[in-house]
């Protein structure tokens, strides 16, 4: 079940365009799993192709959300936001997906970045259940945006 829940994420994920770095440094991605009680936190970067969890927003209210937002931002610098959109297994619309989305829209207004909505089926059941959960489920659906980009330069590199 694990390793086709793998090759869901991959074949799911939608590659941000713009994500090629010519200076050769990679991109850093901050990735978001939005939850009504916790955002979790995960930091990767293009060049290094890995991602690892970073933390669980735990704030009850929006603007502390923000805040601890806007001090990871300042902190790690990310050129790109990942968030992740939760959907039904077959693909139809999750009823929270409408909340991701003003999440998304919220990070680009407030911080002037550029924020890809993907789809996160199945991230939290591929999450190890030990620690922090939601920040796993975000590192995984980082971790599959990267590996998705990583095939990509391969197959545009020939």
């Amino acid at each position: 079940m694990r390793s086709d829940c793998w090759a869901w994420i991959r074949f799911i994920s939608r590659v941000p365009l713009g994500m090629h770095d010519p200076a050769g440094g990679g991109v850093t991605l901050m990735a978001f799993d939005f939850g009504e009680r916790r955002i979790g936190v995960a930091i990767g970067n293009s060049l290094t192709g890995g991602a690892r969890p970073l933390a669980v927003i735990e704030e009850k209210r929006r603007e502390s959300r923000f805040d601890r937002v806007a001090d990871l931002i300042s902190e790690w610098g990310p050129q790109r936001l990942i968030v992740g959109l939760p959907r039904h297994p077959d693909g139809a619309d999750h009823p929270f997906a409408s909340r991701c989305q003003r999440f998304a829209n919220q990070l680009r207004g407030r911080f002037g970045l550029p924020v890809d909505l993907v789809d996160e089926r199945w991230t939290s059941a591929l999450a190890p259940g030990r620690g922090d959960l939601d920040a796993e489920a975000a590192a995984i659906l980082l971790q599959g945006v990267l590996d998705t980009l990583s095939s990509h330069a391969q197959v545009d590199s020939n």
